[in-house]
């Protein structure tokens, strides 16, 4: 389960995905993720899922290893299921003991399972094709008129990267405690689900002591390089909006136009469809 969790990990590549100005992939985050919002069907969910399958495509990630990461949020896309499920009044169609499950539960679990996997995979698109380093470059730079406020934008983007940079090493430090620990007779497999949770707590007291070396680390090794935030710093390479972010610029607008045309039209579309069909 702890090697399943990719948030955080960055996927070597040399695509047309990776080159792109890393302030214009986290503004096309942003968008994809507030245009999943106003998705109101599937139809709608067909266009979403073409324009991330072909990004996806684009930039080599393999398929399986982005929704590998699924499966460490498993049972908080299980609960919202369950719960959209259950809760929803509308058309019975059958009875789990004293639950029921309505047409419209039904529909309204498979939309909200479905929108939840679409934000996943799309945002975790962000962090497997950006290094750590553009990654700040992109969020500082994004920040930046926020400075005439005094909003520290360079520290604020260093530590957003850093706890998403840490985040591997901090569940590869989890995977060798429990590798040790169950070489001395743990048990982390068996028993139920609140025993196996129970058995997890002597794991954390290790756990915690190696975070905070691990950042005592860090900060003496930036101490020694002198750092001292970002005033007075340069970049070695200048974020340049080139030919490239142009045109993702354009195929981005073209998918927010059409989710909007889709949300607009509906029930336009979907008679037409069941004419054609």
């Amino acid at each position: 389960m702890i090697r399943d969790i990719t948030i955080g990990q960055y996927y070597p590549g040399d695509t047309w995905v990776h080159r792109l100005d890393p302030r214009l992939k986290i503004a096309v985050t942003l968008v994809f993720i507030v245009t999943l919002f106003l998705v109101r069907d599937f139809l709608g969910y067909v266009v979403a899922i073409a324009a991330l399958g072909g990004v996806i495509g684009i930039s080599r990630v393999p398929l399986a290893f982005i929704l590998r990461g699924l499966k460490a949020i498993f049972l908080i896309i299980l609960f919202t299921f369950m719960l959209n499920m259950f809760m929803t009044a509308g058309t019975p169609l059958f009875r789990l003991g004293f639950l029921t499950v309505t047409r419209e539960g039904l529909y309204s679990a498979v939309f909200m399972g479905l929108r939840l996997v679409l934000l996943i995979v799309g945002s975790s698109l962000l962090t497997l094709t950006t290094k750590p380093i553009k990654l700040t470059d992109g969020i500082e730079s994004l920040l930046g008129p926020l400075r005439v406020f005094g909003v520290p934008a360079h520290e604020l983007a260093m530590m957003m990267t850093i706890a998403l940079r840490f985040i591997p090493t901090l569940l590869e430090e989890t995977d060798k405690i429990m590798k040790a620990q169950t070489a001395r007779g743990a048990d982390f497999e068996s028993g139920s689900i609140l025993r196996r949770a129970k058995n997890l707590i002597p794991i954390l007291v290790p756990l915690f002591i190696s975070a905070f070396r691990i950042a005592q680390d860090l900060a003496m090794a930036m101490e020694a390089r002198c750092y001292r935030g970002g005033e007075g710093r340069t970049k070695l390479h200048a974020l340049r909006f080139e030919k490239r972010d142009a045109a993702a610029t354009l195929l981005t607008a073209l998918f927010v136009a059409l989710i909007l045309l889709e949300r607009v039209y509906a029930d336009a579309i979907r008679a037409g469809l069941a004419a054609l069909l």
